[in-house]
């Protein structure tokens, strides 16, 4: 195990201000900032992540991101009131999110988005989040894909080195 100056800090969490508040939940936002002793320019993958939101807040994370000119393009997903993922989709989030709602407004429950620092990679990670949603997930029978499946490598971006398991073809021998 490393000793304890070996070990790589977390990032620290910078609270701005409150977004929107009920009786059970409060939405704010803030940054994550380096610890001492971390380099301050790496890139990230996410230029803003937000995990399970109640549907209610919606408007005012909406409001928020119009406010401050903030990209609002990625990857969103929809939860239900158990927390698994409903639908994964990639897009305008907040117009989407707000579509997908007003069909299973009796269903969904909290969102999710990540806002991805290069456009390029939303199509990986969306294809990632579908993966990791498996069989709780509802697909749009007009717009599916009918080439994507389940262990599909050829859904991630061209130039992807992959590793991948196929099954051996036996021989039958006539008798």
């Amino acid at each position: 195990m490393a000793k304890k100056s070996q070990r790589k800090q977390r990032c620290l969490k910078r609270m701005e201000w409150s977004i929107w508040e009920d009786d059970t939940w409060t939405v704010k936002t803030g940054r994550l900032v380096p610890p001492p002793g971390r380099p301050r320019k790496v890139n990230s993958l996410f230029r803003h992540v937000a995990e399970k939101i109640p549907y209610e807040a919606l408007g005012a994370v909406q409001h928020e991101f119009k406010t401050n000119r903030w990209k609002s393009e990625g990857v969103y997903i929809a939860h239900d009131s158990m927390g698994f993922a409903r639908y994964v989709g990639r897009g305008r989030v907040f117009a989407r999110l707000r579509a997908r709602y007003r069909k299973s407004s009796l269903e969904l429950k909290y969102f999710s988005f990540y806002i991805v620092s290069n456009k390029n990679h939303e199509r990986e990670i969306e294809t990632l989040m579908i993966r990791l949603g498996g069989a709780h997930l509802h697909f749009n029978t007009q717009k599916k894909r009918v080439d994507i499946q389940s262990g599909n490598i050829r859904d991630y971006e061209a130039g992807t080195r992959f590793v991948e398991r196929r099954r051996r073809r036996s021989r039958i021998k006539a008798g």
